[in-house]
């Protein structure tokens, strides 16, 4: 599903050389490691479909949660293709993705909450025989809540794989060093405000620290903390952030959001016949599931609705999944096992929904220098495993000298550009 809001005082595309070309930025949300093969599959039909978008060359980016490691990739000029395969063919010879790095138990923190045990009890006691007035059984939940974990998960190991990614072959941990924008965005705990490393006074916290911190959902990964202050997952604020995009003067915002509510209401799924409790029969991860993705779809909506009053002169392109994609929905959240089949999905229904908004589109995308391929929207059998033909092995030394030899052509480039405009 594609979410168009169109520029209501977009300049006219000038054929001049000496035009400042337009500012493209990309924001990305949350939702888990299914929602980040969502969006990924996503990305891969934006970079094949748009010829003219250089989504490693974009002018701003921000991410959220899953989304941050996507946008954290792009801006350190990492491809979809390459993504691709280290998340889902698993041909690249740079990165090895393992699943379970995702899924590791918090032992430490485990063992940290239960070594309270013994002082709770003890406390608990002395109450009920020396003031047994003051010790009653709702007190139970309070007292003892300090034993529960704040997450299931390390997300120690997370950060250590990020990090690794970012630290070879040319790419860097530093937002400093990134030559663009990057933006990850955390809440604080304590006070519930909305940090953005990579912006000022927090540019110096490492990426993978941040991108650690934005994911940090709660109840599965641990706040972590940074600067004696614990964050979690940015989304508890806003759903993409795209404001954090819009502030840097873009004209065009791309985003994506792999998480809207289910409508339940169509053709039973998996062939099953309809439960009269709907989703309801699902008991609570349904429940809770559903409600989390209608609160976070209509907080950005809202929100997108605000920013097209707030900067008339951008256009938005939002896409999400179909309301009524049950494979999604039922998918768990944290099944690495269907993450190919999920970034199919994506891709598909992303290349239909330009395909489907293709007359409008054309001019729009047009303002902004690039071109719909109908070659690959009119294929209905393309796959996302097209166009991923594994290149040819590369040591550190080798991709550090391709980034440069990239570097120096874009360069060439700006100057025979800027020749040309003085002429």
């Amino acid at each position: 599903m594609l979410l168009l809001h169109q520029a209501r005082n977009r300049p006219k595309a000038s054929k001049k050389p000496s035009a400042a070309p337009p500012k493209i930025g990309l924001a990305i949300a949350g939702g888990g490691p299914i929602g980040g093969m969502y969006e990924l599959g996503a990305l891969r039909a934006l970079d094949e479909a748009l010829d003219g978008l250089d989504l490693t060359r974009l002018d701003c980016y921000v991410g959220v949660s899953s989304g941050a490691f996507l946008a954290a990739g792009l801006a350190n000029r990492m491809s979809t293709a390459e993504m691709c395969r280290i998340f889902i063919t698993g041909t690249s010879d740079d990165v090895d993705f393992r699943p379970e790095t995702f899924l590791r138990p918090a032992i430490l923190e485990y063992l940290r909450r239960a070594s309270n045990l013994p002082r709770l009890v003890a406390e608990w006691w002395r109450e009920l025989l020396f003031s047994p007035g003051e010790a009653r059984w709702a007190d139970l939940i309070t007292r003892f809540g300090g034993l529960v974990p704040t997450g299931l998960f390390d997300n120690s190991e997370v950060e250590r794989f990020l990090r690794e990614v970012f630290e070879r072959r040319g790419r860097s941990n530093d937002f400093r060093e990134l030559g663009r924008p990057l933006y990850v965005v955390a809440v604080d705990l304590d006070s519930g405000e909305a940090v953005r490393f990579g912006g000022p006074g927090w540019d110096d916290v490492p990426i993978s620290r941040a991108i650690q911190a934005s994911a940090a959902l709660p109840g599965l990964y641990p706040p972590v903390q940074v600067r004696n202050r614990h964050f979690v997952d940015g989304a508890l604020r806003r759903t993409m952030h795209a404001s954090v995009v819009l502030e840097r003067g873009v004209d065009l915002l791309l985003g994506i959001n792999p998480l809207v509510p289910f409508d339940n209401s169509a053709t039973p799924q998996r062939g099953a016949e309809r439960d009269p409790l709907g989703l309801a029969g699902g008991g609570l991860p349904a429940v809770l599931s559903q409600t989390f993705r209608t609160m976070l779809q209509s907080r950005m909506e809202i929100g997108l609705a605000k920013y097209a009053q707030q900067y008339p002169d951008v256009d938005q392109l939002v896409f999400e999944p179909n309301a009524d994609d049950g494979e999604l929905f039922f998918t768990n959240l944290f099944s690495f096992s269907s993450r190919h089949r999920v970034c199919q999905l994506a891709y598909r229904n992303t290349l239909a929904d330009l395909h489907k908004r293709a007359d409008t589109l054309r001019p729009l995308l047009a303002a902004h220098g690039i071109r719909l391929r109908d070659e690959i929207l009119d294929d209905p059998h393309r796959s996302i495993l097209d166009g991923l033909d594994v290149p040819p092995r590369m040591t550190e030394t080798t991709a550090k000298l391709r980034r440069a030899l990239d570097d120096v052509d874009q360069v060439v480039a700006a100057q025979r550009a800027e020749r040309r405009a003085r002429r």
